[in-house]
């Protein structure tokens, strides 16, 4: 075993491979960036390197730098979780070259992989079913064209570099064909700088099912099945073990599909076989096509570790200091269901738009395992994935599971930035998903339904009122003293825009009468519960910099408004375009006297892997533009400035 590695990765999958590592005795290096000096991940490490800018290029992706800090700080191994570096087989080679040992794949395997078309080519030639397709070398649109009317319709394109979903486009009829591919092919060669692209046929009620597979380089084991149909845009929301409806022929095909995937390429360490299946009429041995393998550890793993009972960063500790593979396919079982919701910093309701912010109060229910990378006090940067945490459960039934995967995202606390933690209940809580009946089109057929935030009742907007005033801290009830009549003051707070007015009456210790509106509220504590109405409730009081929060089976969040400061932000209508979030300018449309309607595209931000195009809100004239391409900006940055045109533009 290794004395010590350095973990050339961040986050949460930084922290996650150094609780291996400390239980195994063995030393971490961590590495980080100017923005990452204070990082849950750097103080957890027994050493740590600085190694560049914020940008990852500048950093996370600076294998010269990532390797320099091995050799000086003693290590004998770098561990690359996933993500950056990971699946780069040129750093592997350099890795090597340097005297170290890289813990997971070969560079010849990870290459193998790496282009979808050829790497589909391979998996055909090993026995592994493929979806069909056309991964041929010539690209001509007519051919393209013809190769899909071949396959027939609809089909999907997709850049053989890809992943994330960019450049991939669904395409329904032939003469919508060639627009999709023209854009497909732009946005293919802007993320990989390669324009090339496979045809394959669109499985109309698909599910997304891999299979995790371990290997020593000679053979290979799998450890089951992983279900990662809930996505959005491609990416993946909550992951689950197994799969709901796999039977155990289905299964063992499965399994040796991808055991003989990773054997063909002589694969070491962790990686996961990804298949589309036809779910339209249940799963069946002969429905499921091979998609891609990912040459790394997933961010999905721990659900397979808790059905197997598996250290997976053990195991890929182990292969790479030379040992064997610490158990053979009839060793392994699956043990009950487990379940793994991704918690981000996103704005749901506004188009899942990737956030910020300083973490002012966070807190995580016990009964579930949290990976996580952050602290509270901690700041989500723009600069990389808004993660927070993953929230893993596991129980002795799906069903159990389930419900247990509620309890938790009921309880957890987050204040400081928006999130999806009230998106991810009630995608615990939908009814189609507890039967089981899931498909990778589920969120976005439901995405109304799942997406609107949570609006507090009176009762939580009351607890907010004794929190804004400091009144949940408790008063002493001074023995002797009493009140002819009850104090009572006035206490405004704003959710979100809207404000809330509080009228709150002290009648004793701990004892309040609250007016909103037409509402009012008797509200008591007894031995640290809160009481509303005589009932007992759940609910937690916090106060912390961004303001005040009701936890109470969601997360509400209210600010306190400075009553000087009030009524000073310029409305909607002042014609400030601005930056939604933090991010880089990668275009801008329109120039200065330019004339434009509502609805016109004025600028591009890219944001946290994503592009967001900003509109005009009106009609009018630009009047000032105060970026230019290539400008980073934080959110709520004025970037376009709008006057008001009274003359319509032609």
């Amino acid at each position: 075993m290794f004395n010590r590695i350095l973990i050339a990765n961040r986050g949460e999958i930084a922290c996650r491979v150094i609780e291996t590592c400390r239980r195994l005795g063995v030393q971490t290096v961590a590495v980080y960036s100017e923005v990452d000096a204070g990082a849950r991940h750097v103080a957890m490490a027994d050493a740590a390197c600085a190694i560049g800018g914020p940008a990852p290029r500048d950093s996370y992706l600076r294998g010269d730098a990532i390797i320099e800090a091995a050799l000086a700080t003693g290590a004998q191994a770098i561990h690359p979780g996933y993500g950056f570096l990971s699946e780069n087989p040129d750093f592997v080679e350099a890795v090597e070259a340097a005297g170290l040992v890289f813990i997971g794949p070969s560079a010849e395997a990870i290459r193998a992989m790496g282009l979808k078309d050829a790497a589909k080519t391979l998996m055909s030639e090993a026995g592994v079913p493929v979806v069909p397709g056309y991964q041929g070398a010539d690209q001509d649109p007519a051919h393209l064209a013809a190769q899909a009317g071949t396959i027939g319709y609809p089909v999907l394109i997709k850049a053989v570099a890809g992943g994330g979903g960019k450049g991939m486009r669904r395409v329904d009829a032939p003469e919508a064909f060639l627009p999709a591919l023209e854009a497909a092919k732009a946005e293919a060669l802007g993320a990989f700088g390669n324009d090339a692209v496979l045809i394959e046929k669109y499985v109309a009620t698909p599910r997304h099912i891999e299979v995790q597979v371990f290997g020593d380089g000679t053979r290979a084991v799998h450890l089951f099945e992983r279900d990662c149909s809930l996505q959005r845009r491609h990416q993946k929301v909550i992951e689950e073990a197994p799969a709901p409806g796999m039977t155990p022929e289905m299964r063992t095909a499965m399994g040796a599909a991808a055991v003989r995937a990773a054997e063909a390429i002589g694969y070491a360490g962790a990686g996961t076989v990804e298949f589309i299946v036809d779910a339209s009429d249940g799963l069946r041995a002969d429905g499921f096509w091979f998609m891609e393998m990912n040459t790394r550890l997933q961010v999905e793993h721990p659900v397979t570790e808790a059905v197997t009972g598996v250290d997976l960063v053990e195991w890929q500790l182990r292969v790479a200091a030379g040992e064997d593979l610490p158990a053979a396919q009839q060793d392994l079982s699956i043990t009950g269901h487990a379940f793994e919701a991704r918690l981000y910093a996103e704005d749901v309701p506004k188009g899942f738009l990737p956030a910020t912010g300083t973490l002012t109060h966070l807190a995580f229910p016990d009964g579930a395992r949290i990976e996580t990378g952050v602290r509270a006090g901690d700041t989500i940067s723009p600069w990389y994935d808004p993660m927070i945490a993953k929230l893993v459960v596991a129980g002795p039934t799906r069903q159990a599971a389930l419900r247990k995967l509620d309890r938790v995202l009921a309880t957890t606390q987050v204040a400081g930035s928006v999130t999806n933690l009230a998106f991810l209940r009630a995608l615990a809580r939908h009814e189609g998903f507890f039967a089981g009946e899931v498909d990778t089109g589920l969120i976005d057929r439901e995405v109304a339904t799942l997406s609107p935030a949570p609006v507090p009742c009176t009762r939580a907007r009351s607890l907010a009122g004794l929190g804004a005033a400091g009144l949940h801290l408790g008063m002493p009830d001074h023995a002797g003293l009493t009140l002819w009549a009850p104090l009572a003051q006035s206490q405004m707070l704003l959710f979100g825009e809207e404000e809330v007015a509080t009228r709150i009456e002290t009648l004793g210790a701990d004892r309040f009468r609250v007016h909103i509106g037409e509402a009012t509220h008797e509200i008591a504590r007894h031995d640290g519960v809160w009481w509303v109405d005589g009932a007992p409730t759940p609910a937690e009081i916090v106060t912390h910099a961004a303001g005040v929060s009701v936890f109470w089976s969601n997360n509400y969040h209210f600010t306190v408004p400075d009553p000087l400061q009030r009524g000073a932000a310029a409305g909607p209508g002042a014609g400030h375009v601005e930056a939604p979030m933090p991010g880089l300018v990668k275009a801008v449309f329109v120039s200065t006297g330019e004339r434009v309607r509502q609805g016109a595209r004025l600028a591009i931000l890219e944001a946290m892997k994503m592009e967001h195009t900003l509109t005009a809100g009106r009609d009018g004239t630009v009047s000032e533009i105060r970026v230019q391409t290539g400008d980073q900006v934080t959110a709520g940055t004025p970037l376009i400035l709008l006057e008001p045109d009274e003359e319509a533009p032609t």
